[in-house]
């Protein structure tokens, strides 16, 4: 009879993975589906003449051809440039604040078949480039020692949906996430630099994280945003860049923080104006990066409220126009006036 020996519980095979099969007299060895084979593996498959199946049934020698892929892909030396971007980005994110314990996640897209992401259970300011993972688009872990980061679901759904999208950063940012459990999103039209790079802000009403459901919420609007605030979470951004995607937590999480410290001034918020915010869209446009507006889907650039006190905004809707403190007269007096005529035309 066959003997088999066990090695399901190993997303990377080794050589002496191997030789321990063979000492061990078995004529068989089962690995995971997707499991990294090494180049000593294989030599010592070669060598023992060892048959490989996967624990789903698979003949071929290191289970799927997406195993030797993965592979590939993993000890790259493009990966090992992300894999250092990305500890780089998970500092900034913790020295920063915008991520707290083991919150938080980053991810990037290295081909169409596989995904770079930030492990579970670790600070991303202790995220080290041997602590990557990798996935494949059905969100199978496919390479990496630690265990994947279980919201990556919610990234890949947005790479399939948005072909622009090359990395996904989470994050919880206090002051945005301040916005994100009242409901409400920050307005434009306000600063140049937030209206360029993230312009009007998306939002997903609150699932449980990690679930198919917020990604549900997620994908509609990733077609048009690439900064989404999740509902009391945080924010998910998304960009051509692991470095890019970052920038755009930073430039929203500033933003939010600005407009509540101008709000405790006592002073009207002044606004870009209709014309500028134009020559903004225009910049937008030759950038490529994504923006409602451009298909018409939200409040005509003629229709920016120029003097609206307000900092909060529904997700549905255009920022209300309020008057400025010296119009309040002339506004109550205009009231006035039409109530009169109408009192007059009854008697």
């Amino acid at each position: 009879m066959d003997s088999v020996f066990d090695l399901k519980n190993k997303a990377v095979i080794t050589g002496r993975d191997i030789d321990d099969a063979s000492r061990a007299g078995a004529s068989e060895a089962v690995i995971r589906r997707g499991a990294v084979l090494t180049t000593t593996a294989r030599d010592a498959i070669a060598r023992s003449g060892l048959r490989v199946t996967s624990a789903e049934g698979d003949t071929s020698v290191g289970g799927p051809v997406a195993g030797f892929e993965a592979e590939r892909v993993f000890n790259s030396a493009e990966a090992r440039l992300i894999k250092e971007e990305m500890m780089a980005v998970g500092r900034k994110l913790w020295e920063r604040g915008y991520v707290d314990g083991n919150g938080g996640n980053i991810s990037y897209r290295i081909s169409d078949r596989f995904v770079l992401c930030s492990p579970t259970l670790l600070s991303k300011g202790d995220i080290k480039p041997e602590d990557i993972c990798m996935v494949d688009m059905a969100g199978n872990q496919v390479a990496g020692k630690r265990k994947a980061t279980s919201e990556i679901k919610v990234h890949i759904e947005i790479f399939k949906a948005q072909p622009k999208a090359k990395s996904c950063v989470h994050a919880h940012p206090i002051h945005a996430t301040a916005y994100s459990i009242v409901g409400k999103i920050p307005p434009a039209y306000i600063i140049p630099e937030a209206e360029l790079f993230i312009g009007i802000v998306a939002f997903a009403n609150y699932e449980t994280p990690g679930t198919k459901e917020i990604a549900e919420k997620v994908v509609p609007l990733c077609k048009e945003h690439n900064t989404i605030l999740l509902a009391n979470h945080g924010i998910i951004c998304w960009s051509d860049s692991v470095t890019h995607a970052e920038w755009l937590v930073e430039v929203l999480d500033n933003y939010c923080a600005t407009l509540i410290l101008a709000s405790q001034l006592g002073a009207p918020i002044t606004r870009i104006t209709a014309e500028q915010s134009r020559e903004l869209m225009d910049i937008k446009k030759k950038l490529d990066l994504p923006d409602p507006r451009f298909s018409g889907r939200e409040a005509a650039l003629s229709d920016v409220p120029e003097n609206s006190t307000s900092i909060i905004v529904d997700p549905t809707s255009p920022a209300p126009e309020v008057p400025r403190d010296t119009d309040i007269e002339s506004v109550i007096q205009e009231i006035t006036n039409k109530v009169m005529k109408a009192l007059e035309k009854r008697g």
